[in-house]
């Protein structure tokens, strides 16, 4: 494998809705009994290309040339970014990936003093990731759990 990170361009947005449906579709089946689901756009070309307009970056998680995840970033303000999406194929899964994806981009902003992210309340699996990594919990609404990393200044 060799893994690299790379911004996602239009072009890309067939292969990321596809990388992203089933990703999504995996976590519905395996976590909530349902055939399908995932966030609004997860499985829209349309929306990948509007996500790409309007966050501050998208990146496309590449094994060789192939495709198989993606990170989606916000910026709030000067040094407050948010984790908007992160996905990887379920293939890709539990071999270290995210773990990679996570460390390539928090240190593609290294003026970030706080990271936000949520997940589903369910996704315990997802929880458990962020929290290895340094994520705290700071609230519950509604489905989603809120957590936050400080950074620490360089």
């Amino acid at each position: 494998m060799v893994i690299a990170f790379e911004r996602a361009t239009p072009d890309d947005a067939p292969a990321l809705t596809e990388v992203q449906t089933r990703c999504f579709d995996d976590d519905a089946r395996r976590f909530l009994d349902q055939p399908s689901g995932g966030p609004p756009g997860y499985d829209s070309e349309e929306w990948q290309v509007m996500i790409m307009q309007q966050a501050h970056a998208y990146y496309k998680i590449l094994d060789g040339e192939q495709i198989i995840g993606g990170i989606i970033v916000f910026q709030y303000g000067k040094s407050r970014y948010e984790l908007g999406r992160i996905y990887l194929d379920p293939d890709y899964q539990d071999r270290g990936i995210g773990t990679r994806a996570m460390q390539f981009v928090e240190g593609a902003y290294p003026d970030a003093e706080v990271w936000q992210l949520e997940t589903p309340t369910w996704a315990t699996r997802n929880q458990h990731f962020y929290e290895k990594l340094g994520y705290v919990k700071v609230s519950e609404t509604g489905d989603d759990v809120n957590y936050e990393k400080q950074m620490p200044h360089q």
